[in-house]
């Protein structure tokens, strides 16, 4: 079907209409003047709804076909004219009393809009706004990144209760074959650690009709809502301080960074800082297995270059994921900028999802009832474990890196006028 056609029905539609409009002020004035409707009025009338009805038919079919195709609309339902004209409450009395009839018939065809609730579109008539079919976001999704570190866990109660090891003073040690002899005695202290299951939760109020009226946005907020609890998570997962209803977090728990001895660095940077990290976690027998830093940070260090401008680190024509150190680098916009992380996290760690992720839809609360509103609530339940704080190190990172002294390629070395290399004295 072409535009041409559609054109041309709708063309045949109006006039169509135009013609029972007719019909109707003729039965008016034969009303006013004779008492009655001529057979001759009712047969032509007749004649004109007919093919009023079949023209509507053939209109709303052509759009349906346009819907399905995605050319007219992306498929959000409107009706037609002629539906508009028959279904009108005018039409339907004057067809209904016939002789009976008193008065004028008129129908106001008012512009056919797809309104929000916040503003208006271009659309008039039948000349239907090109509109775009998703949504724009006022808040893009961030990535989100804690919740991958960590080992999953489920539970079915209220609160987490675990042993966390204090203390292990090893004295073991070669002994002689002497009953006298007393054998060195180890020392081992425990601690019981309990993690209260936390709610994060929110909700947004809705019309019930621009809900049952365009169903795309009922799974539209349901995204958006369950990004709202994994953002809060994220949030709390990190730096969540224990109180009140707040996880104990990740920063919290983490052990400061401490230099290790035995390593001497000269001009410290951010890379030397988290390398000395992993060397903490190594020492206290924890390996660490990643680093999480703030997007600014991480490109500070992509950013490093040698006293001739070349990149130390990063290849800007190249694909590979962020990683330093042999370790993967987690960008988080909810850890501050300044600081970092660096541990094993699945082994300090784990999530206990209590009830993951529910959207829940009401309108039982009075004022929705009778605002015809509803109440869109999503919500969760975990509790967050952290079994080693010494797994995890935290700290705040050097200064901005330096360039780094490298040799010069030698094509691009000058030379003295006395043609000997200047570095060479």
């Amino acid at each position: 079907m072409s535009e041409q056609d559609y054109k041309q029905a709708v063309k045949d539609l109006e006039a169509a209409t135009d013609e029972v409009k007719r019909f109707a002020d003729t039965a008016k004035m034969e009303l006013g003047n004779l008492g009655k409707v001529s057979d001759e009025t009712k047969q032509r009338a007749d004649k004109a709804l007919t093919e009023m009805h079949s023209l509507s038919t053939r209109v709303m079919d052509l759009e349906q076909k346009n819907a399905r195709r995605g050319q007219h609309d992306q498929g959000l339902a409107r009706r037609s004219l002629g539906q508009i004209v028959v279904e009108s409450d005018e039409i339907k009395t004057l067809l209904s009393e016939g002789e009976r009839f008193r008065g004028r018939a008129a129908v106001e065809v008012k512009a056919i809009t797809s309104a929000s609730s916040t503003g208006s579109s271009g659309t008039t008539g039948l000349v239907v706004a090109d509109r775009r079919p998703d949504i724009v976001q006022a808040v893009p999704n961030r990535l989100l990144t804690i919740r991958d570190l960590l080992m999953p866990g489920t539970t079915s109660s209220n609160a987490i209760d675990y042993v966390r090891e204090t203390l292990f003073d090893i004295k073991a040690a070669p002994v002689e074959e002497n009953p006298s002899k007393i054998k060195p005695q180890s020392e081992i202290t425990f601690e019981l650690v309990t993690q209260g299951v936390k709610t994060i939760a929110h909700f947004v109020a809705a019309s019930r009709q621009i809900l049952a009226d365009a169903p795309m946005l009922t799974s539209y907020i349901d995204g958006r809502l369950r990004y709202g609890l994994a953002l809060a998570e994220e949030e709390q997962l990190l730096n969540g301080d224990g109180t009140g209803q707040n996880l104990h977090g990740l920063m919290t728990q983490a052990t400061e960074y401490v230099a290790p001895a035995g390593v001497t660095v000269r001009n410290e940077t951010i890379i030397d800082r988290l390398r000395l990290a992993m060397l903490q976690a190594t020492l206290a027998q924890y390996p660490a297995t990643g680093h999480v830093l703030n997007p600014t940070d991480w490109a500070s260090i992509e950013l490093t270059k040698d006293d001739y401008s070349r990149y130390i680190f990063a290849n800007p024509t190249g694909l590979a994921g962020p990683t330093l150190w042999g370790l993967p680098v987690a960008e988080s916009l909810s850890m501050k900028a300044g600081t970092f992380l660096t541990g094993a996290f699945a082994y300090a760690a784990q999530i206990f999802d209590r009830e993951t992720a529910i959207v829940a839809i009401s309108t039982e609360d009075r004022d929705n009832f009778v605002k015809n509103m509803v109440t869109i609530l999503a919500e969760e339940r975990l509790a967050l474990a952290v079994y080693r704080p010494q797994a995890l190190i935290k700290g705040r990172v050097a200064s901005a890196p330096p360039s780094v002294k490298a040799p010069l390629d030698p094509s691009r070395k000058k030379k003295n006028d006395d043609g000997k290399d200047p570095e060479e004295g």
